[in-house]
């Protein structure tokens, strides 16, 4: 009986205990239940805020859009304000004008007369052309800075201070032309001079930012860091694909540059786009490599100078720094010492900054080399390239030369006339001569536009350049002297200045000239190269067509050059002074040379000159 009523009371404990547990159970679920529908509250709300931020983003793009369209059409009725007033008051200066109102004011008194015709026949200064000014950004965050800031530098545990390179920020080769690109800073230095560049967008805010000025193209490198690497390395990401769908919807071509890393990493991105190119020879995708850079690869010196070092390449290009300070250090040694394996870009880049490479410093040799790696490739020509396979165009100014030359006697014309058929990029010959030369010219320069005029005893020779000015038709105009030497590659190298300076002329300040009496070869000026100076030697002047024709050359035989470059530095254009070589002033004796030029040797300068 008692072992009944005992397994009585354990069933009952047991069954007490299971519905204490099973209430426990029923409580912690209904508090599931309550957790639950408080979540699908709050879900719904999310929705309901997320559809609100999205209308916001849409009201504020759409505000951010109708500003900028403002702001660009406030900066356009600015700049034509100012046209209009520059017109004015070029009108008010011009020499017709005042000549006219010298008439008008002095019609009954000629003593006024004659004082007003005398005052308009002095030279006046006109204004300077307005130009279009880039629409400042919006907001400084938008765009990351692009400059070089590390100051100093650590070589065998002594410090140096320099000044670093001053990155440009222009001009653009194709402003007409917008491309969205997502690089490492060294493919954007390579690539944010050739077309307007948008930058910095990300996985998040790309459909916010590009909409702000469509781009044409979107390129895309094969980047390791930042937002973007994670979406095309190995499988695609969303964000990758939301980006090329947004292009697709709009008919913006994708172009995928492959530069670093194994291909099959980013293969499968790779196939998203509508084009692939890589860096790399033996691939079966369509090269596209790197290229010297002239905006920021150029013999430009630092403010400082070069020290006098020669440095290793570890030396030079410590792994902390940036690119844009990596370009500062570029320009920094006299000489670098680049081992075996270097990549070729990189040995590339050095030598186009004007260093020499090797264990001293040379300047020939520099020269040279940095001749080499322009040759080598351009990212301007490299973009021709691309543009063209992807079906875009790739319209931009040229660099063709129209070259004026004064030939005042027949003994001079074979030279002479064999010194322009080998240069570079010469479309043209504006050529005052003896009349019995003209064929000659033409059978001479086969391939060249001969505008030929009768050499005129009584015009002066500046008097002829200016006239021929007017029948030039390239972008570049050079005056070449007869009497002097030229290099096969004298046209190309002073070329190349407009690739990376501002200037409307370029010549050489610093050049090597032969005094035939004493056989002496002379260095003028070294120092003055790659240098804005006042003025350039007249037989080495390159200049842009337009401003050289809005200056005049002075009707002078000898010193027309001099006139030309006062009033450059009247009206404020540019003159540089580019490199040393390629040319050499030949005269009998020239004493003012003798006392403002350095003696190298006794014997010929062609050796020291021509490279």
């Amino acid at each position: 009986m008692s072992t009944e009523l005992e397994s009585t009371r354990r069933a009952l404990r047991e069954a007490i205990s299971q519905a204490e547990h099973a209430a426990e159970l029923a409580r912690l679920l209904d508090a599931a239940q309550a957790r639950l529908a408080e979540a699908e509250r709050s879900a719904e709300e999310a929705r309901a805020l997320a559809v609100r931020l999205e209308e916001a983003e849409e009201r504020l793009n759409k505000e951010r859009e109708a500003g900028e369209k403002l702001r660009k059409e406030v900066a356009e009725q600015r700049y034509q304000a100012e046209v209009a007033q520059w017109k004015l008051s070029s009108m008010k200066v011009a020499r017709w004008n005042r000549i006219g109102d010298a008439l008008k004011s002095g019609k009954s008194n000629p003593v006024r007369l004659a004082k007003g015709l005398k005052g308009a026949a002095k030279a006046v200064k006109r204004p300077a052309a307005p130009k279009r000014k880039p629409l400042p950004i919006a907001s400084a965050d938008d765009r990351p800075s692009f400059q070089a800031v590390s100051s100093t530098r650590t070589v065998d545990g002594a410090s140096f201070r320099l000044k670093p390179f001053r990155i440009p920020t222009g001009p653009n080769t194709r402003p007409h032309l917008t491309a969205a690109v997502i690089a490492d800073p060294h493919a954007e230095a390579l690539l944010r001079y050739e077309w307007r560049q948008t930058t910095g967008f990300t996985p998040r805010d790309f459909a916010r930012v590009l909409p702000l000025e469509t781009p044409h193209l979107l390129v895309v490198e094969s980047v390791a860091e930042g937002p973007w690497a994670a979406e095309i390395v190995g499988a695609p990401g969303d964000g990758l694909r939301a980006l090329l769908g947004w292009c697709a919807e709009r008919g913006i071509r994708t172009v995928f540059w492959h530069t670093k890393g194994s291909i099959a990493d980013y293969s499968a991105a790779a196939e998203l786009f509508d084009h692939r190119f890589t860096v790399e020879s033996a691939s079966g995708w369509p090269q596209l490599p790197f290229g010297i850079q002239p905006r920021v690869h150029n013999p430009l010196p630092l403010p400082g100078g070069r020290i006098d070092r020669v440095l290793t390449l570890e030396q030079l290009l410590p792994e902390e720094l940036s690119y844009p300070d990596q370009l500062t250090s570029y320009r920094w040694p006299s000489a670098v010492s680049v081992p075996p394996g270097t990549p070729q870009w990189r040995a590339a880049e050095i030598a186009a900054c004007g260093t020499s490479i090797g264990p001293e410093p040379d300047s020939r040799r520099a020269h040279a080399a940095l001749r080499r790696a322009y040759a080598g490739g351009t990212m301007t020509g490299h973009v021709d390239a691309l543009l063209e396979a992807i079906g875009l165009p790739s319209h931009r100014a040229t660099l063709d030369i129209s070259v004026m030359q004064v030939l005042p006697s027949a003994d001079l014309a074979e030279p002479a006339l064999a010194q322009i058929a080998k240069q570079a990029g010469v479309v043209q010959l504006v050529l005052f001569a003896p009349a019995e030369l003209e064929a000659r010219a033409r059978e001479a320069l086969p391939g060249v536009d001969v505008v030929f005029r009768p050499l005129d005893p009584a015009l002066s020779t500046g008097a002829m350049l200016d006239r021929g000015l007017d029948l030039c038709e390239a972008d570049l105009v050079a005056v070449m002297d007869p009497r002097d030497v030229y290099g096969k590659h004298y046209l190309s190298d002073l070329t190349r200045a407009f690739l990376f300076t501002t200037a409307d002329i370029v010549g050489k300040a610093a050049y090597y000239a032969h005094l035939r009496a004493a056989q002496a070869t002379l260095l003028k000026q070294p120092e003055a190269e790659y240098s804005y100076l006042p003025e350039v030697n007249g037989a080495t002047l390159l200049a842009r067509r337009g401003p050289l024709r809005e200056l005049g050359i002075a009707d002078l035989t000898e010193g027309w050059d001099e006139v030309l470059m006062r009033q450059c530095r009247t009206d404020g254009v540019r003159v540089f002074s580019a490199d040393r070589f390629g040319y050499v002033r030949v005269r009998d004796e020239d004493r003012w040379l003798l006392g403002a030029a350095q003696l190298v040797e006794y014997g010929s300068a062609e050796p020291h000159a021509l490279i």
